[in-house]
């Protein structure tokens, strides 16, 4: 964070100072909710969890080198006591963005956000210093705490939000008040929350109303191939720019095709310029993950060149997301566990499809999560694209909506042993370790709530023997 002192910082989130000697004491390092990684001159801000509670934690975060706390009650340790830490913290992050002379990126959708982000991330800070969003932390809190991870050296910040309801986006662009905004679609993510796409589309366009108009430096950058995202465009008084394949969009692919190894390939062209892009990535969805970061690098300053050299080096920066490891035996392991919605699904599943031409292909796949009503006829729509795929043998894991995943691939013509139900995370093991065979392609994939991480690890550590060649 840029160096703050404790009396400053108290104002600026309105507590109180509790046992501090001197209140001119910067905070020169980071602002960390985890006791683990409190450092020399960090700032901890003590949440009440289910489980934990930070308060616990105040006295060993001292001793670790922190200045102090942000609390909610005096902890016998120099703390600065507020009502509310979450609003504390975003408090402290709108006053720490508003100080920094970087541009700020935010980016929305429903599917394909944290991969997005890691693209503009990679394209941008061959450009400047760069700080971004680690993971899918995109909330209340997580949004804050990446802000003030900025220091005076970053041009741009590139933070992905998240909503689970109306007025989620609204109010963390209050937090952080982004110049460019990047809305990437609206599928049925969390459709069960919001009661229907239109609601949606509601929710993730308060990104694009949040932006500075045109004439002060906004830039709305919207999916020209989703109707629903590109409708937005009259909801902002910011400058529109349109990416994907539609020959309307600023910023467009042609001649899309996949490599042999499923890795896409494009022909892309911008405003002032075209160059042919190959990414490191895979699956065909990457290719609007791709045009999107493009765009925002073409508003700021790069050209097609700059960017499609950039793109084509890009490689997967968070876990668990089409995380491609290839074992010594020569089966490959495709780890996209950490999150599942329909579309993102079906995007795994078209990219299995692709890498194993001419191998036989596992689909393991469990709950998509948050689906509402639609939820038995979004998992029985994926069993049939698996037969429709030709994908070799799905395993549904878990309750009723693997059931729904194994009655869709049977009601489309999948019999005998292509598809299989099991329990849970150990019997899809125990079934994959005997049934693997050298070359195979398996495609790992369920809501987080799910675990089926612990698939794709086992599957890894089994083959491996230590020896892995990941890429």
């Amino acid at each position: 964070m840029i160096a703050l002192s404790l009396a400053e910082i108290a104002e600026v989130v309105g507590g109180q100072t509790h046992d501090i000697p001197d209140p001119s004491v910067q905070v020169t390092g980071s602002v960390v909710r985890d006791s683990r990684e409190v450092g020399p001159g960090s700032l901890f801000a003590a949440f009440v969890g289910e489980r934990v509670d930070g308060h616990d934690y105040a006295s060993r975060v001292v001793e670790a080198g922190a200045v102090a706390v942000l609390a909610s009650r005096p902890v016998g340790v120099p703390a600065i006591v507020v009502d509310d830490v979450q609003t504390a913290l975003g408090a402290l992050a709108r006053h720490v963005v508003r100080r920094l002379g970087a541009t700020l990126v935010a980016l929305t959708g429903s599917a394909g956000k944290t991969s997005t982000k890691d693209l503009v991330a990679q394209v941008l800070r061959r450009k400047a210093p760069t700080v971004f969003t680690p993971g899918s932390l995109n909330n209340e809190i997580g949004l804050p705490l990446t802000a003030l991870s900025a220091t005076e050296e970053t041009r741009f910040l590139v933070l992905e939000m998240g909503a689970r309801g109306i007025g989620h986006i609204r109010y963390l662009a209050g937090l952080t008040p982004p110049k460019i905004g990047l809305v990437l679609n609206v599928g049925t993510a969390h459709i069960g929350e919001f009661g229907g796409r239109e609601q949606i589309a509601q929710a993730k366009g308060e990104l694009v109303e949040a932006l500075p108009p045109a004439d002060e430096g906004g830039a709305a950058i919207l999916n020209a191939d989703d109707p629903l995202v590109r409708a937005m465009a009259s909801r902002t008084k910011a400058k529109v720019i349109l990416f994907g394949e539609s020959a309307e969009a600023d910023v467009r692919a042609e001649n899309v095709r996949l490599t042999d190894s499923g890795q896409p390939a494009f022909r892309l062209h911008t405003p002032s310029g075209a160059s042919d892009v190959t990414m490191r990535l895979y699956g065909e969805h990457h290719v609007s993950n791709a045009l999107a970061a493009a765009a925002v690098a073409h508003e700021l300053g790069m050209s097609a060149e700059e960017i499609a050299t950039a793109l084509s080096e890009a490689g997967t920066l968070s876990r668990w997301r089409m995380e491609v490891t290839e074992r010594p035996d020569g089966v490959t392991i495709v780890n996209d566990a950490y999150n599942a919605n329909p579309e993102s699904v079906r995007a795994a599943l078209r990219a299995l499809a692709a890498m194993g031409k001419g191998r036989r292909t596992w689909a393991v796949l469990g709950k998509m999560a948050e689906l509402g009503d639609e939820a038995l006829a979004e998992h029985d729509a994926v069993g049939r694209l698996a037969v429709r795929l030709n994908v070799s043998k799905l395993v549904a894991v878990g309750g009723i909506e693997a059931s729904w995943l194994q009655l869709g691939a049977y009601n489309e013509g999948s019999w005998g042993e292509e598809s299989v139900h099991v329990s849970d995370a150990q019997a899809a093991i125990d079934l994959l370790r005997s049934e693997l065979r050298p070359g195979d392609v398996v495609l790992v994939k369920a809501s987080r709530s799910v675990g089926l991480e612990s698939v794709a690890q086992a599957l890894v550590e089994s083959g491996a023997e230590g020896e892995v060649a990941a890429r």
